[in-house]
């Protein structure tokens, strides 16, 4: 039988020196995994004696404190009574600024049959997700000018139609590695579906099932590896994962031995986030978060109604230090710094038979090396902009692949993603020589906002636009999409 705790004897944990946590009613020592916290020790020290379940589950899979955790540091389960006081405490906390304003969002948010595009789709996401949550969704590196110029490149390509061709009978239907995808696009890897949404990747595990696309899986997803397999509504559902390769080959191999278990069918090994690119708007979530709730107390005493939110933090000191990691920064503080073609294709390809595809190449030159070494795709990315400013747009490197090395494409699939934002853009690639898109943030927008319902309606608005498109370009399928049917101004 489990070890029994009272409330009483866990907050007495609550220092550097001996640090308890609960979650989920469960105690855990956590007093040796501070200074190896990814996210830092001051985040888990916030909660140290305390109940910490509503700032652990949208941020960590259910079984991370499994894989990370001794089995000696879970030490045992509230009693009863400090399990309902616990909580009583969460649901009588007073709410904070930004719930309440979420939650008036949900109550007036439009029904899903308006949504008429990915940007409508957006617009409520923006509007119904967290602060927290939108500023991890939509920070870039910097001043973000590489993500508004990854959507404003699609512009710079224009299309040559041809007409009088016969295209009643159009299936934008394509293949991704030999797995049948209704269009050509997929869901790209992202991280953390939980912050938008309770039921997180499942939601989008779902909708891909009911739309005819795949869903690849993150390294870093709110939900277990196991949790979103077992969401596949049929077994023989496709499931790519996206590997962020930790440093310890050990850790990163059975990274990838617990994938190929579940069934998962391909790996996309991710080159373009070995560390944390500059994303200021996720850093500065908290404090500004912090700021709205103190204004929210001052105009709450004004009116003489006391204190309007719960566990308001102290003002930050001055000089006091500031997470420059941020929620993104934290979930890759581990990777592997020194992967080389030379070493680490040939490593994973030991480690597993599995279809390899290269996820952030942003040059010619690494598509070419990529080719080289024999992996089975690429995806052109600079990480949504999320990582180095100024790195080129996906739609532009895919132009210079095509323009410069057209030998490539016959020798893996090239895919992009970044910007994508209508069905034309899906075209224009295809056109050049993409296999499919990927799309990330539409499909968090999507399921934040409406859930699994929300990754469908976003997958049956793309397939209208595509077919439309494709039809009024004169093509039947999307083997007809050529490279004379664009140009570049």
């Amino acid at each position: 039988m489990p070890r029994t705790l009272t409330l009483d004897e866990v907050s007495k944990h609550n220092s550097q020196s001996s640090c308890w946590v609960i979650i989920k009613d469960k105690v855990y020592d956590v007093t040796e995994f501070l200074p190896d916290h990814p996210g830092g020790a001051k985040i888990i020290l916030k909660y140290a004696g305390k109940d910490a379940t509503s700032a652990y589950e949208p941020i960590h899979p259910p079984d991370a404190l499994d894989k990370h955790l001794p089995r000696e540091k879970h030490l045992g389960v509230l009693d009863s009574a400090s399990a309902t006081a616990v909580k009583d405490a969460a649901q009588n906390r007073p709410k904070t600024k930004d719930e309440l304003r979420v939650e008036a969002a949900q109550a007036t948010k439009p029904p899903l049959s308006r949504m008429l595009s990915l940007r409508d789709i957006e617009d409520v996401a923006r509007q119904v997700l967290s602060y927290k949550a939108l500023a991890y969704y939509a920070s870039a590196a910097d001043d973000e000018l590489t993500h508004q110029e990854n959507i404003r490149a699609f512009s710079r390509f224009f299309f040559h139609p041809r007409v009088m061709r016969p295209v009643s009978q159009c299936d934008p239907s394509t293949t991704i590695l030999g797995y049948k995808s209704s269009i050509p696009v997929f869901v790209s890897g992202a991280a953390l579906a939980r912050l938008g949404h309770p039921l997180g990747e499942v939601n989008i595990t779902r909708g891909c099932a009911r739309t005819g696309i795949i869903q690849m899986v993150s390294s870093n997803a709110s939900l277990s590896y196991a949790q979103i397999a077992e969401a596949r509504v049929h077994p023989s559902q496709p499931l790519f994962f996206q590997l962020y390769k930790h440093r310890d080959d050990r850790i990163a191999e059975q990274r990838v031995r617990e994938v190929v278990a579940l069934g998962y069918n391909a790996i996309f090994l991710t080159v373009d986030a070995i560390v944390a690119g500059n994303r200021e708007r996720d850093i500065r979530a908290p404090f500004e978060l912090e700021e709205q709730e103190r204004e929210a107390d001052k105009a709450d005493e004004r009116k003489g109604g006391g204190k309007a939110a719960a566990d308001i933090p102290a003002k930050q000191k001055d000089g006091e230090g500031v997470n420059l990691l941020g929620t993104a920064g934290a979930l890759i503080a581990n990777d592997d710094l020194d992967m080389t073609w030379e070493k680490t294709i040939p490593w994973l390809r030991s480690v597993t038979k599995l279809p390899i595809v290269i996820k952030g190449i942003q040059s010619v030159q690494d598509a070419v090396l990529a080719a080289e070494a024999g992996v089975d795709g690429i995806l052109i990315s600079n990480h949504g902009g999320r990582q180095l400013e100024y790195a080129l747009p996906g739609i532009e490197v895919l132009y210079r692949l095509r323009k410069q090395r057209p030998d490539v494409f016959d020798r893996l699939e090239v895919y992009i993603d970044g910007g994508v934002k209508r069905g034309t853009d899906v075209l224009k690639a295809l056109c050049l020589g993409a296999k499919a898109v990927g799309m990330g943030r539409p499909f968090l927008y999507a399921q934040s906002a409406y859930g699994e319902d929300g990754v469908v309606r976003t997958v049956d608005i793309l397939k209208r636009e595509i077919v439309t498109g494709m039809r009024l370009l004169g093509v039947q399928t999307v083997n007809q999409l050529v490279p004379e049917m664009v140009c570049s101004l």
